[in-house]
């Protein structure tokens, strides 16, 4: 973990400094993914303001107008989630430069979290799935990929990330790396179990799914395959392929988030309990995992007709 210095009140930072401290109460290896990202935003706030800029100005209304000018125009305009990751990252420094007693006010207080309107859309029904899944056009890699991802609930880009020595494949399960860098553990069906020895036969080491060409720019070792010199796939042209293959369907393009948000709406509809869909989707929280929980209009017209008195006449 990085140490921490105090700067006395009367050596206030400088907003670079500020910010480099702040970063530096997240050095560890739990809070890795919250830096990375925190650490975008502030970047953005530093090139803003200056980063030689007294952080004690960020007190006087005209800066903090402007940073609240600034802020809603940089991320006014873009999805509820995304706003609020990155006022988040903002107030998180900010409550720790106040705690130094740096600063004494907020300047971003006039900005308020945006809620998020519920998507009761997004899961497919498991008919869709399960066409979608058994396609004769599919190549093994799209098969096995999309298969995993609904089998095992996880992130797109957590089952990128997998590597073939994270994988337990007798008992058909891998390690995963979460949100916040947590070590977790997925499982898989036969489905899956099936077409991965498939998928990886000749490999021993390196990304679970690579790139159909070799590698043309350097990349960390971790990320090439050394056998064939193939890079790991990356999500953006995993999304890319999960949309084109999607186009013209019901609703679609379908994005490879709803394959995720389907295994657990099914889990869901077939008597899952919290526990278990909490450790199958990896949340922490059972408000994040409410958005997920909804059965389906299917099986929402499937209840309703079992209880339907015309019907069991």
């Amino acid at each position: 973990m990085g140490v921490v210095h105090r700067i006395h009140p009367s050596s206030a930072p400088s907003v670079g400094t500020a910010i480099a401290a702040y970063l530096a109460t997240l050095d560890h290896p739990e809070t890795a993914g919250t830096r990375r990202v925190y650490a975008s935003t502030l970047r953005q706030l530093a090139a803003h303001l200056g980063a030689d800029r007294a952080l004690a100005s960020l007190e006087q209304p005209d800066v903090a107008a402007a940073v609240v000018e600034w802020f809603a125009g940089r991320w006014g305009e873009r999805a509820p989630a995304t706003f609020n990751r990155n006022l988040d990252a903002i107030r998180s420094a900010i409550g720790y430069w106040r705690e130094q007693d740096w600063i004494t006010t907020d300047p971003t207080r006039s900005l308020r979290r945006r809620g998020r309107a519920p998507d009761r859309t997004r899961a497919l029904s498991r008919g869709d799935v399960e066409q979608l899944l058994t396609r004769d056009d599919l190549a093994l890699r799209e098969r096995t990929l999309w298969r995993m991802l609904y089998e095992t609930a996880a992130r797109a880009s957590e089952i990128l990330a997998l590597d073939i020595g994270d994988l337990d494949l007798r008992n058909r399960r891998a390690k995963v790396r979460r949100k916040g860098s947590a070590i977790d553990v997925v499982v898989w069906q036969t489905g899956t179990a099936r077409l991965l020895p498939r998928l990886l036969t000749g490999r021993t080491s390196g990304p679970v799914f690579c790139t159909d060409r070799r590698a043309r720019l350097p990349l960390a070792p971790i990320d090439v395959d050394p056998a064939t010199g193939r890079a790991r796939l990356s999500y953006r042209r995993a999304a890319q392929l999960f949309e084109q293959a999607t186009t013209g369907t019901i609703d679609g393009p379908w994005t490879l988030h709803q394959l995720r948000h389907s295994a657990l709406t099914h889990a869901a509809e077939d008597g899952a309990n919290t526990s278990t869909l909490l450790s199958y989707s990896g949340h922490t929280s059972i408000a994040s995992l409410a958005r997920y929980a909804r059965v389906s209009p299917d099986a929402l017209a499937r209840w309703q007709q079992q209880r339907d008195p015309g019907t069991r006449r």
